[in-house]
């Protein structure tokens, strides 16, 4: 039952909000292969929209400072949503919850792009840079037949509301650097959003090989600036 929860509570969510979505490439999704969903970021309602398009539920990493602040805490339990490790430590029980799940066949979705737009709102065709925990993530999982499916979630109309100042923010999660400016924390409400499946880059077991010798940081690198492109062309594409 816990499983349907958060598919159901996003298709609430959206209704809600009365957010209106268009859906392209939707035969792209990989109908019984793991799947590491990567996608843009810049509202709360991008986890809701991605596990409703997709029609199945998919485990969402989120910020850290998430899971500390009251209400925000609750919604992202309620979604199935698992914290990134705190700033100052390193990823690995981030790493192992994300294999868990993966070799569980659950959906993992990460947002490359951080918290950065979330807290400073870009323009929708505006995409930040991509960390690349999640290109590691998909070389290191011990787990076969894994696709990383880029998405990209393109606003055509939008409202923004200011929610409370940052400061208020960093009384929950004191080492987050993001909290440390004076100012409020937005929250975009899309009206209007399409949704466009990438094309799924598979981890096969050469690109493993490779990861595991010299060239694993490239690797890594080469796979995150082509979810990256993958991801911008898609906006590109929605926007126009």
């Amino acid at each position: 039952m816990f499983f349907d929860t958060p598919l159901h509570l996003s298709r609430g969510l959206l209704s809600a909000v009365g957010t209106k979505t268009s859906i392209q490439y939707r035969e792209r999704v990989p109908a019984t292969s793991r799947i590491l969903v990567v996608s843009n970021h810049r509202s709360f309602l991008d986890a809701p929209l991605l596990m409703t398009a997709m029609d199945r539920p998919v485990r969402f990493a989120c910020h850290h400072y998430m899971s500390q602040v009251p209400v925000l805490r609750e919604l992202v339990s309620a979604l199935g949503a698992f914290p990134l490790d705190a700033p100052q430590q390193g990823p690995k029980d981030f790493f192992q919850r994300a294999v868990d799940l993966l070799q569980s066949r659950q959906a993992v979705g990460i947002f490359p792009e951080g918290g950065q737009p979330m807290v400073q709102v870009t323009p929708p065709d505006q995409l930040s840079p991509f960390h690349r925990g999640f290109a590691h993530l998909a070389l290191r999982a011990p787990v076969e037949e894994l696709a990383i499916l880029p998405v990209a979630l393109v606003s055509t109309e939008e409202i923004r509301h200011v929610v409370a100042p940052l400061k208020l923010f960093g009384l929950f999660a004191p080492s987050e650097p993001l909290f440390d400016a004076w100012d409020w924390h937005p929250s975009v409400i899309y009206r209007q959003v399409h949704l466009l499946f990438g094309r799924p880059l598979w981890i096969t077991d050469r690109l493993r090989q490779q990861y595991r010798g010299r060239q694993g940081s490239s690797l890594a690198k080469d796979i995150t600036q082509a979810c990256s492109e993958e991801i911008a062309g898609l906006l590109r594409q929605g926007c126009y």
